[in-house]
């Protein structure tokens, strides 16, 4: 979801914004009236998240699975050696993308559990010439997010954050890259987060695509090509929302409690199954099921029809997903909890 009053503000500006007599659909990246566009929506994610001043923010294309090119061509060193912790699928596509480029290892994996629970990592885990490290923060498919923030030492943490970006606050400090595909919680799909430190910057591999060199990119202000201006428009949408609701702290707060009023839920009764161990659950993303493939593709269809799109879990595991971005509102959690108990009361379980 968007916030409504981003897509109020949207729908207001659609045609002519700030009477330029054009949509920001319409301008060039370059004129006079997009420049402050771009600049304001840096501005207030930096303000969001406190990020140190020794860091870059890039408005990328290609969504975070280039990232998963991008990260090793621009990070490996001569020694070309890098660990990912494989948390789920998209860290585990990211770990084969970057196996294209280096050595690299799985310094830990919790795919023998199925991914209901987050690997835990310790410092002794990772070699010591490890060029960086990698993870994935939040996992929408299997419901899990790193309830801690791994301990590299000196060797530079990368965090997909596509999921779960802005949804509370986090120590950009600790972390060498943040990266995020903005269509969970930022903006529409086609534009890319990237938050960068300024010394990792600069050692792209000469044979590296100019669209995929971070140093290119920063040095010509993201715009090295045409950006995804619309995107980034509704990013600036979104992240002024943030600030004028209270920042990251009040955004964490409404996220816990709509995801606390859905755990409570499912820890209350036996008819669904929540598989994921309660210290990896994400606020983000509520998987369930019943234990039934029928009742799971029936509870799918009749939400779709009550109002509540897009239930359906994953392709790759099944049951039900709900993701209660920051945008959803309390509303959305209370009337999902309502369904799931009137379908549990409708449809009762047989034996055997």
């Amino acid at each position: 979801m968007l916030p409504v009053p981003v897509l109020k503000q949207a729908q207001e500006d659609l045609l002519n914004y700030k009477g330029t007599g054009m949509s920001v659909m319409e301008m060039s990246h370059r004129s006079p009236e997009f420049e402050p566009i771009i600049a304001d929506a840096e501005a207030s994610l930096r303000r969001l998240m406190q990020i140190p001043d020794n860091y870059k923010v890039l408005f990328l294309q290609g969504g975070a699975s280039t990232q998963f090119a991008m990260i090793p061509l621009n990070l490996l060193s001569e020694r070309r050696c890098a660990d990912y912790i494989v948390s789920g699928q998209f860290s585990k596509k990211a770990y084969q993308e970057a196996k294209k480029y280096g050595d690299i290892a799985v310094a830990a994996s919790s795919a023998g559990g199925n991914f209901t629970a987050v690997p835990e990592v310790s410092r002794n885990d990772i070699r010591p010439d490890a060029d960086y490290v990698h993870m994935c923060f939040n996992n929408t498919i299997y419901g899990t997010k790193f309830y801690y923030i791994p301990e590299t030492g000196n060797i530079p943490l990368v965090a997909d954050m596509s999921s779960c970006i802005c949804s509370e606050p986090v120590d950009v400090s600790k972390f060498g890259v943040i990266y995020a595909g903005a269509q969970k919680n930022i903006a529409p799909a086609g534009v890319t987060i990237v938050i960068i430190r300024d010394d990792l910057l600069g050692h792209a591999r000469e044979d590296a695509p100019a669209m995929l060199n971070y140093q290119l990119m920063a040095d010509n202000g993201s715009m090295y090509n045409t950006p995804p201006c619309w995107c980034i428009y509704m990013a600036k949408l979104v992240f002024e929302w943030l600030e004028s609701i209270g920042g990251l702290e009040e955004i964490k707060r409404r996220n816990e409690h709509k995801a606390s009023l859905l755990y409570d839920y499912l820890d209350s009764q036996s008819y669904y199954i929540a598989p994921v161990e309660k210290k990896s659950r994400s606020m983000m993303n509520v998987v369930f099921v019943t234990g039934n493939a029928e009742l799971d593709a029936k509870f799918a269809k009749e939400a779709g029809a009550a109002g509540l799109k897009n239930i359906k879990g994953h392709r790759s595991v099944g049951g039900m997903r709900a993701s209660i971005y920051n945008a959803m509102p309390v509303e959305g959690v209370e009337a999902l909890i309502a369904f799931m108990k009137n379908f549990a009361e409708e449809n009762p379980k047989t034996e055997g």
